[in-house]
């Protein structure tokens, strides 16, 4: 994915960021910051915290309502930050508008809702994206380009771990909370995108706080491979991980490490390929088995705020009326695996039958 130039020749877009709570000053900052676009109005019911967000933003319009917002305000686009449970409601509204939608993670509180906004924003021609913001750092940019060009292999298992000392959400568990980062990222990384053939998750309640606090998921892959992320709420220690394992190398990715965020190892087994028949994969059982010790380097990373690249993407969307890196599409098979999460939850860890992507792509025609 090419990087979107921070100003252009065109008009600058209108857009009005919807929240103004914990994700929306983000939004508004980068948006204001933005050449490509005109921050309008800030929305939210509470004046007071709008005209706050605004003061620091360029002092755009505040606005207490959803309806008085499009009624009343000349803008191209919407971005969405408010409560999970809202999404569908104001996209809808907004896409009936004849608004472009930008929606915070996850894209809505159910897959029939993603759904619902994804056919209503093909409909009627306008652009739906998803703030997957994690898929526009220098990171996962320089691991996607790594995987497409083979230097990793053929992939053996990925796992992943977004654990701290986090806010207990009163709505959603913690795999609705933290996980969309990593299922993100891993649609966005995979060739072909997120598509696993099952869902076994795994989830504890130490607080009694009526929802899991601490989980983990698995997700078989097509070729094999193994998807596991750990998420928790309650861990003293900060930890944002990626391990990739490949036939050829494997990759770390610490995203708390600024000195060393990406690191490559050339170690790993090696099979006796004298004794394997090439595509069978019976053929590994007799296989000789070495271990091969080579060298570690860290790929240099480009120094760009994900968000300000996140809404310049957005910006070039809507001009080029093409789909969105992260878009409507791509949240939906986010969607359909934390809904199998849950399923497996109240199965007590057994497999979520999750439906398959194709399926959930193919309803929202």
């Amino acid at each position: 994915m090419s990087i979107a130039p921070e100003t252009t020749v065109h008009p600058a877009l209108r857009v009005a960021v919807i929240g103004a709570g914990y994700w929306g000053p983000n939004l508004a900052r980068n948006f204001a910051m933005s050449g490509d676009w005109e921050l309008v109005a800030v929305c939210d019911m509470d004046a007071e915290r709008a005209a706050a967000l605004a003061h620091k933003t360029g002092e755009p319009a505040v606005v207490t309502s959803v309806d008085r917002l499009l009624r009343d305000h000349d803008i191209d686009a919407v971005a969405i930050a408010t409560p999970a449970r809202t999404h569908h409601a104001i996209a809808m509204q907004a896409i009936a508008a004849g608004k472009h939608v930008l929606v915070e993670k996850p894209l809505a509180d159910n897959s029939i809702h993603g759904r619902e906004m994804v056919r209503a924003a093909r409909a009627a021609g306008t652009i739906l994206m998803a703030d997957h913001t994690y898929c526009y750092t220098p990171a996962v940019l320089k691991i996607r380009d790594l995987l497409a060009s083979g230097e990793l292999g053929e992939i053996l298992y990925i796992d992943s771990v977004r654990i701290n000392l986090g806010l207990v959400q009163p709505d959603v568990d913690v795999f609705w909370d933290l996980a969309p980062h990593d299922l993100s990222i891993l649609d966005f990384i995979l060739p072909g995108g997120l598509n696993p053939v099952g869902v076994s998750a795994q989830g504890a309640d130490p607080l009694n706080s009526g929802k899991s606090c601490v989980g983990y998921l698995s997700l078989p892959l097509h070729n094999g491979a193994l998807a596991h992320i750990h998420v928790n709420w309650l861990s003293p220690t900060k930890i944002r991980q990626m391990v990739i394992g490949g036939s050829r190398k494997t990759l770390v990715w610490d995203d708390l490490n600024p000195q060393q965020r990406l690191s490559i190892f050339d170690r790993g087994v090696d099979l006796d390929r004298q004794e394997m028949v090439r595509g069978d994969a019976a053929g590994r059982k007799g296989a000789a088995i070495s271990y091969r010790l080579g060298d570690t380097w860290s790929p240099a990373l480009s120094e760009f705020e994900p968000l300000g690249l996140m809404v310049s993407e957005y910006a070039a969307s809507i001009r080029s009326r093409t789909p969105a890196p992260t878009d409507g599409e791509s949240a939906l098979r986010v969607l359909s695996v934390l809904e199998a999460a849950s399923r497996s939850l109240a199965n007590r860890g057994r497999d979520g039958r999750l439906v398959p992507t194709t399926s959930v792509l193919e309803a929202a025609q």
